[in-house]
């Protein structure tokens, strides 16, 4: 029930870069640097240890990261990468999704198989449809990024 509390807390309170994370991290989220959490984003709430966000990342409003369905997987966001609004991530039980460091899926995208590093994903279900030079990170201007888009 705490970790519940907790989860709801994360959902909806400030603190994208400080106390979202700490919550999730209290839940059992493996955090591993500084990450990025914005509003109404669902971290799986059975297993939250089947989490793991990586230095740099973001996951952008309301997005949903579930790992169970009829038993646990796993979601490990990468370096870097970045998921856009209204994304949703699912793992299969016993599959492992990775968003590759560097990588990005673009708004409303459905994530359910990895996505390799730096490249763009979108779609539902998500597909490859460029790949990126400049990593989706904080402080780099969006036209350094979108010019090292590459379309496939």
């Amino acid at each position: 029930m705490f970790k519940r509390i907790l989860q709801l807390m994360a959902r909806f309170l400030p603190g994208a870069t400080s106390l979202r994370p700490f919550l999730h991290k209290l839940r059992g989220v493996n955090i591993n640097g500084k990450v990025w959490i914005g509003d109404d984003v669902y971290l799986e709430n059975e297993y939250p240890e089947a989490i793991e966000l990586h230095d740099e990342c973001g996951v952008n409003l309301r997005s949903v990261l579930i790992a169970h369905w009829r038993g646990k997987g796993r979601i490990i966001v990468g370096k870097k990468a970045r998921i856009g609004a209204c994304c949703l991530i699912t793992a299969s039980p016993g599959k492992t999704i990775v968003i590759g460091e560097g990588a990005m899926v673009a708004a409303g995208s459905v994530v359910t198989k990895s996505v390799e590093p730096y490249t763009l994903v979108a779609g539902v279900p998500a597909r490859p449809i460029g790949r990126l030079k400049v990593p989706p990170v904080q402080g780099i201007p969006y036209e350094d990024f979108k010019a090292g888009i590459t379309r496939l």
